[in-house]
Parts: C-alpha cells; sequence; structure tokens
C-alpha cells in the first residue's frame, strides 16, 4: 500500500493516530524544506523569487490545466540566466525541498508543472532565440514558446522543428517532440546539438553526442522533466523559407460525418505512406453543447510541394467535406494552423496509445472511445481522438541523426492522443471519470512494440517501459541522479 493510501486511511478510521502523526509530520517536513529552500533563494536572488502579491500569483494560476492552477508553491523562482538556476538547485538539494519547473506551462498532467509546498522555478524571463548563420545553428532558451520562436526566427528563412501548437513550450523537446516538419526531420528532440543542463546537485554541464556527457544527451531526447533542468537548447535549424515562399500546400479540411471512411484512410495513410514531404494530423473530436453531441472532424494535410498528391491525400480529398481550405502556403503559414491552443480555465487532460495502420484497429479505438464520450458526456465540453502518422521516412531522419532514448522500430506507425477537456465548474476529474478512463486505456492498447508519446501521456501511463532503450533509459538516470532525488522531490512520468 502506498504512502498516498495509508494517509487516506486516516480520514476513514481517524483514531488511528500513529499513522495520522505520521502523514502530519510528512506534510510538515515538506512545508520546512520547502521555506528553508526559499529563504535561502530569498538572500542570494532577491527580487527573482516571490512568495506573495501580484507576480507569485499571476505565475501559480498560469497552467494551462486547470488542475495545474490550484498549486500553491511556496515561492516561486523568475531566473534570468543558468546561473540563477544552479542558485535554485543547490537550495533545493541542500533543503531536500520539493521543486517542479515549468517553461510552457501547456502540461496537462497534473502536477507535472508545478508544486505544493515546494519551489517553483519558471522560465518567463528566458525567452531568447537567435540564429547564427555561420553556424547555421539555432539557440533557444526554455523559456520560448513555439509561436515567438517561429515569428523571431522567420525572417532568416529558417525555423526549428517544433510544436504543431503555438502556445506549447520547450518541453515538448524533451518529450521527444512531434512537428509538422518531423516526417523529414525525425522527432523535435533528434535535431539536439548541443544542451546547457542544470544537474540536481547544481552542476552545470554542456551535453553533446559526442562529449563525456553523450549518453545525457541521448537520455534528453525523450526522457522528460527527469535528467535534470535544461538551460540552452542548440538545435539545428530547417531552411524553410520566408513567410514569402510558399513551399508547402494544403490547410484544413472539416467534415461532421463519414468517420468510418476517415479512419480506414487514416489507417492507409499510416500504413502506405512514406514519403518525407507528406505530414497529417487527423482529430476526431465531439464537442458537447446543451448535452447535445456534435461531432466534428479535423484533417490538417500538408505537402512540402505544389498539390496535395492524390495518391497520398486522395482518399480524403474525395470524401465530402463540410470545408475545406487548401492552397499554397510557407512554412509559416503552417505553423500557424492550428493557434496558439491557449484556452485557459478548463480541466484538460491527455492519454496516449500508438497503433500500426490497421483499419479494425483505428474503428474499433474509436468505437471504444466514442462510446466513452457519451457516456460521460456531462462532464466534457470536447473529447478528441487524434492520430498523428509517425513514418519511417522520420524514424530513419532520427537514426541518421544519432537516434533517440524512444528507439521505434522502424515501420511506422500512429501516435494516438486520446484527449478531454471538461466543463466549467469541474475543477478535477472525477473518480468514476478517471476510471472509465483507465478502462479505455486498457481497450485501446498500444501495438506490440510501439512507443507511447511522454507529451501527451496520461500522469500514469507507462510510457519509458515501452521504449526501444528503457534499459540505458534508467541505466543513465542512476548515473546521474544516484540519490534518486529527482523522482522523490519532483512530479514526472514513471518508471525510473
Amino acid at each position: 500500500m502506498s504512502f498516498t493510501s495509508i494517509c487516506f486511511l486516516v480520514f476513514l478510521a481517524p483514531t488511528v493516530l500513529s499513522i495520522g502523526t505520521l502523514c502530519s509530520n510528512r506534510s510538515e517536513t515538506s512545508r520546512i524544506a520547502a521555506w528553508n529552500a526559499c529563504n535561502e533563494l530569498e538572500l542570494f536572488l532577491g527580487p527573482l523569487v516571490q512568495s506573495s502579491g501580484a507576480m507569485y500569483e499571476a505565475a501559480a494560476t498560469n497552467a494551462w490545466n486547470l488542475q495545474n492552477t490550484e498549486y500553491k508553491p511556496t515561492c516561486i523562482v523568475f531566473p534570468r540566466t543558468a546561473a540563477h538556476v544552479q542558485t535554485a538547485m543547490v537550495a533545493i538539494y541542500t533543503a531536500e525541498s520539493h521543486y517542479a519547473v515549468q517553461a510552457g506551462s501547456h502540461s496537462a498532467m497534473k502536477g507535472w508543472n508545478t508544486v505544493q509546498d515546494g519551489v517553483l522555478i519558471i522560465f518567463s524571463n528566458m525567452k531568447n532565440v537567435s540564429y547564427d548563420a555561420v553556424k547555421d545553428s539555432i539557440v533557444l532558451e526554455p523559456g520560448i514558446h513555439w509561436e515567438e520562436a517561429i515569428t523571431a526566427l522567420e525572417p532568416y528563412g529558417v525555423a526549428p522543428v517544433g510544436g504543431r501548437v503555438g502556445g506549447v513550450g520547450t518541453g515538448l523537446f524533451l518529450g521527444g517532440g512531434l512537428s509538422w516538419l518531423s516526417p523529414s526531420q525525425g522527432y523535435a528532440a533528434d535535431t539536439f546539438r548541443e544542451l546547457d543542463v542544470v544537474l540536481v546537485t547544481g552542476e552545470l554541464v554542456t551535453a553533446t553526442a559526442t562529449n563525456e556527457y553523450s549518453d545525457l544527451f541521448r537520455a534528453l531526447k525523450g526522457g522528460g522533466n527527469r535528467f535534470g533542468i535544461v538551460t540552452r537548447y542548440e538545435v539545428e535549424p530547417v531552411h524553410t523559407g520566408t513567410k514569402d515562399n510558399k513551399s508547402f500546400f494544403g490547410g484544413t479540411i472539416i467534415y461532421n460525418s463519414s468517420a468510418e471512411a476517415l479512419l480506414k484512410a487514416t489507417a492507409r495513410f499510416v500504413r502506405d505512406v512514406d514519403d518525407p514531404k507528406a505530414v497529417l494530423l487527423a482529430s476526431f473530436i465531439n464537442m458537447f453543447v446543451e448535452d447535445e453531441l456534435v461531432p466534428i472532424y479535423l484533417v490538417w494535410p500538408f505537402y512540402s510541394g505544389p498539390e496535395l498528391p492524390t495518391n497520398i491525400f486522395g482518399d480524403f480529398l474525395s470524401i465530402p467535406a463540410v470545408s475545406s481550405q487548401l492552397g499554397p502556403l510557407s512554412y509559416f503559414d503552417v505553423a500557424g494552423t492550428l493557434g496558439l491552443g491557449d484556452d485557459r480555465g478548463y480541466v484538460q487532460h491527455f492519454g496516449a496509445s500508438a497503433l500500426v495502420g490497421d483499419d479494425d484497429l483505428f474503428l474499433d479505438a474509436f468505437d471504444h472511445w466514442n462510446n466513452f464520450s457519451v457516456v460521460y458526456k456531462d462532464n466534457f465540453n470536447t473529447t478528441t481522438l487524434a492520430f498523428t502518422p509517425v513514418p519511417d521516412s522520420q524514424i530513419q531522419a532520427g537514426r541518421a541523426k544519432g537516434g533517440n532514448i524512444i528507439s521505434p522500430p522502424r515501420g511506422g506507425f500512429a501516435a494516438v492522443q486520446i484527449y478531454e477537456t471538461f466543463r466549467a465548474g469541474i475543477n478535477d476529474i472525477p473518480q468514476n471519470v478517471q476510471q472509465a478512463i483507465d478502462v479505455l486505456f486498457e481497450q485501446i492498447p498500444p501495438s506490440p512494440g510501439l512507443p507511447l508519446y511522454l507529451n501527451e501521456c496520461d500522469s500514469q501511463q507507462e510510457v519509458f517501459q515501452s521504449y526501444g532503450e528503457y534499459e540505458l533509459l534508467k541505466n543513465t538516470y542512476s548515473k546521474y541522479d544516484p540519490g534518486r532525488f529527482n523522482v522523490r522531490h519532483t512530479q514526472g512520468p514513471l518508471g525510473l
């Protein structure tokens, strides 16, 4: 039985005073550790540390997922340099304090980017982005959002392999990262050149594919927040052109029916298409308007070329659509297609699966998801089942750049996102709904050997165990955090 479960029993049997005292003592220990760390940080970092006031409140309540706005950090650190992050980690490590790190604030995982009775490090003051034409290299600070990065780099005709939603931050890198550019470039993390990393002890190291920290470098390509705090990303650019270079073709197609045909078209794309110039996102959405379920199915097809080839996208183009907005686009246009994705004030929840391109698997996943949506519709604004094809060209491109810790098998598959937005007034996921979500994951299991996508998972899913290099990931974690400080003092992916 977990410690949390034991503490819960106190409420059922309050006469168990020894257990109640144990729980109270543990909570008090956490508070004291956080106070000690914050007092130390206020001494050394001054106004960069806030424990109350307008600046504190704005930051503490800024998380995209409403669940994460309920936490009250003991103090918040707003670093401006890597040295400030080092100072913060030394204080946290010495005090044995809980902590969390927030970059883009877009995490749907409860507790992953904030902390109760601990220190929160927020990167809102570290948002620089630059391009070095001589080195042909992009440098990003961790607080930058993708819309900001794309906008700043567009005049140079380059772009990072970054997120598809503008409000997402650099945490995308650490989960691997799926991008509109991925079919030709690999996961976003495959473009790493150098990473400046503050380890749990406060030591600052620079990791590359060839130096003494090459194992850390590889682990950060999918290892999430478990291995340290990245304060500088140097990545290779993609020469996508400026706003005036309409080198892509595509856009948005909207349907309100023909789910079966769309699912089969998506499965065929996953199964048969391996053109690095082709990219697709298919989202099946149930909207709930005054208790009425309104289906809307969105497909975003793009091709690096003058048109959408019919041998690749013909199935989607032949299905009757409500709206089809397709045409020549710059990469800047492509990157802005999904907007900021920044609608706050609601409980957001993700779950992940991964499927090979089999019609029956896609149809079965849809049926289970749709039934779940109908049964629990009173809880939701929307539910979404989305498919991102990960073609073999993406896997090969990543391997050509040295590979990543996810290490997916050759052949291609679809990363599956299961996503709910809850209605206003619901501040946490009801227990019966979470139980139904867990059943849904069992009903839509990943195809054997396929990795789950960390950035779109439920916090209790064993994503790391699905990686092709899980044993190496565990060994690397043990090397850089032998005392397991990160696992003991911050929330994040399971399995280390």
